[in-house]
């Protein structure tokens, strides 16, 4: 059995003010194509279907046309509703739909229902289990002393996980393929990068998902196998976003996941995991997320721009800008736009900003705060305050004390 798995399509998404919905319906179409091409058994959406949990009207356009052209290819599609998104909104019109093969995840109320698909080694049950909190799952436990009893044992997300799991009703000998949006003790993240977790307070041990033959997982923006079997394939695995959304994952190739479920185990032996083989197919974006580095002058020259295009990197790009000039350059984000207009960001890399990046003070509470601002100014400038600049200071200094006395 073939599944094509994608997640995080943050449709509706800006980026520094920019609008990505045009770049989202274009790579929405590449993955109908490669739909088309594949002919999976169906398409799994690992949750932040929307950047907002209140999508905007267009948001939900775009969202509405890929969903009509997934049914009328005849492709099962499963979307799951992830710390992004609003699950009331995700689960409306779910069972309406479903009758045309686009199945969305219910609002997580402890009971659930897989869907059963077949090929020909048999069934596997499609499990959804939308973005949780303990405190749901706490609260969907019932009551009496059973209820009460099990609700003691949810005590962190992973023991929360292992809960919700648990009242799956998963049939000896099936194939079973979860859907999830949690963030996994292990996974790789980005430096400031746009997935959203705590601390490693909302981690969750990868061991609460043991017994599913595929875990289809979103929350982390970079491709990965989080898990991996004995032969080294990955059964829980994060595919990514099919877009580039901050520049710590400009160096990322984005892509969806093929996944292929062979018999349950190697050799059809019931309880063991069937096997797996799992690819990748790049998705090519409309616009690049790149950082290019210079001297103001450097970067509008007809040369460099000309060198740009030879590369063939495109100066329709979001691209996040750092010049190198040691003094600013004025109104410079306005006169770049006319070069490149995706400007997303524009900072400096000299001499000043990183001095500022090493700010070091050391004996602070033996003294004066003019003497604090000297060695700040000092650090910031690359030079000390001269006598009329020390004198502003120091009377302004000492105009706020005396107001506070």
């Amino acid at each position: 059995m073939k599944f094509i798995h994608t997640a995080d399509l943050h449709i509706g998404k800006r980026v520094c003010e920019h609008s990505m919905l045009e770049d989202q319906k274009h790579i929405l179409g590449e993955i109908l194509k490669i739909v088309e091409a594949e002919k999976p058994d169906a398409l799994l959406i690992a949750g932040d279907v929307y950047d907002k949990s209140v999508p905007s009207a267009e948001a939900v356009e775009v969202l509405d046309d890929f969903l009509v052209e997934l049914s009328n290819r005849g492709t099962k599609t499963f979307v799951l509703s992830g710390n992004h998104d609003s699950a009331e909104r995700i689960a409306f019109g779910g069972r309406i739909m479903a009758s045309r093969g686009i199945h969305m995840s219910p609002v997580y109320t402890g009971a659930f229902e897989p869907v059963t698909l077949k090929d020909e080694f048999g069934e596997v049950d499609v499990w959804m289990l939308p973005f949780v909190r303990p405190a749901t799952i706490k609260a969907c436990l019932g009551s009496g002393d059973a209820a009460d009893a099990e609700r003691e044992t949810v005590t962190d997300y992973t023991s929360a996980i292992q809960m919700a799991v648990s009242k799956m009703n998963r049939v000896p000998g099936r194939r079973n393929v979860l859907l999830a949006h949690q963030f996994v003790t292990g996974s790789q993240v980005d430096e400031n990068g746009s997935e959203e977790f705590v601390g490693g307070l909302d981690n969750v041990e990868s061991y609460a998902f043991d017994g599913f033959d595929y875990v289809a997982l979103g929350h982390i923006h970079r491709p990965q196998n989080v898990v991996k079997d004995d032969s080294g394939v990955g059964r829980v695995r994060y595919s990514g976003t099919p877009l580039k959304y901050s520049l710590s994952e400009a160096n990322h190739q984005k892509s969806v996941t093929v996944v292929e479920l062979g018999n349950a185990g190697a050799n059809g032996a019931e309880g063991s995991k069937a096997a797996l083989s799992i690819r990748e197919i790049p998705l090519k974006p409309l616009r690049d997320v790149r950082k290019i580095e210079g001297t103001f002058a450097e970067l509008i020259s007809a040369e460099y721009r000309e060198s740009q295009v030879r590369e063939g990197k495109s100066l329709d790009d979001y691209i996040y800008v750092v010049l190198t000039d040691e003094n600013d350059v004025n109104d410079a984000a306005a006169k770049l736009r006319g070069y490149y207009p995706k400007l997303m960001t524009l900072g400096y890399n000299n001499s000043r900003t990183q001095s500022a990046a090493h700010l070091d003070f050391e004996n602070v509470d033996q003294k004066s705060p003019s003497e604090i601002f000297c060695d700040f100014f000092k650090e910031m400038n690359n030079r000390e305050m001269n006598l009329d600049e020390s004198k502003f200071v120091q009377d302004l200094i000492d105009s706020i004390w005396q107001e506070k006395k």
